[in-house]
């Protein structure tokens, strides 16, 4: 087991994507994946470094670290943790300065010149932010103008693919946590019914969603093999119950799941790459 750390200045979405079609070549091995997500500060920094290090540490092998960050100074500060360091934008900015002979702009979020007009851009920008708006935990949501609304158990993939799809095809994806609640009661939440035609739900395999949990609260209830199983068994039945399509996402890439649920829900990708 190899603990791989995604280090990004802003969602960590691009690092992910990138790091695990790498990862995805070494069949046979098994990773342990840490996201780092919006490292903007020397302070913020030098916290990841002290969370490498911890990791180098309490593990046999080094950790290997996945980097998309944009300013200099703070990919230097990263890269002196104890780990194997693959710096993305190091390893494609450089080629390419030499190519086009002129340096890069080397700023946070900026994808090229006359973004902000870019209707493409802007597509992505406003589908993140959407996603971001309607994600686990926020207050009111929008259902109303979602293209989807992914639903399932915490830690089920919920939040990745949202932000994924509004990334890569600029899709309004909302998700929805089932709650205690939602599980005890075996049906959809009266707040979905009439958003039932956009559900699409998660499902992931009972031993992989206890190591999820395990990663992120070790030892608590939220992460016992009996609460998962009954959480994992329950949202099946709602599933089935309502009819609604759904996905085992244990051995799918974000990529694939993201392919397969435009496909089942017959959505129109707002952007091209």
């Amino acid at each position: 087991m190899r603990t791989v750390c995604f280090v990004s200045d802003r969602t960590g979405i691009t690092a992910e994507t990138l790091g695990h079609s790498l990862l995805s070549q070494f069949e046979g091995l098994q990773f342990r994946t840490v996201t780092m997500p919006f490292v903007a500060t020397p302070e913020q920094a030098r916290g990841v470094v002290e969370r490498i290090n911890a990791i180098a540490d309490e593990e046999p092998d080094r950790p290997i670290i996945v980097c998309t960050l944009v300013e200099d100074d703070i990919r230097r500060i990263v890269k002196e943790a104890r780990g194997l360091f693959l710096d993305f934008f190091d390893a494609f900015l450089a080629p390419l300065e030499a190519e086009l002979n002129m340096k890069s702009a080397h700023v946070t979020g900026k994808g090229g010149s006359g973004q902000g007009s870019d209707p493409a851009h802007s597509a992505r920008i406003d589908a993140t932010n959407f996603a971001l708006a309607n994600d686990d935990g926020s207050g009111a949501r929008d259902y109303r103008s979602a293209d989807v609304i992914l639903i399932g158990v915490s830690r089920s993939g919920k939040t990745p693919t949202s932000l994924y799809m509004a990334l890569q095809y600029g899709i309004f994806t909302a998700n929805y946590p089932l709650t205690d609640e939602d599980l005890e009661a075996g049906r959809l939440p009266k707040v979905l019914l009439p958003y039932k035609h956009k559900l699409y739900g998660l499902t992931i395999k009972p031993e992989r969603l206890q190591q999820i949990r395990n990663e992120r609260r070790p030892g608590s209830r939220y992460a016992s093999s009996q609460q998962i199983q009954y959480e994992v068994r329950n949202a099946l039945t709602i599933f089935e119950r309502a009819g609604l399509p759904y996905i085992d996402v244990t051995e799918c890439s974000v990529e694939e799941l993201a392919s397969r649920i435009m496909d089942k829900m017959h959505l129109t990708r707002h952007v091209r790459m």
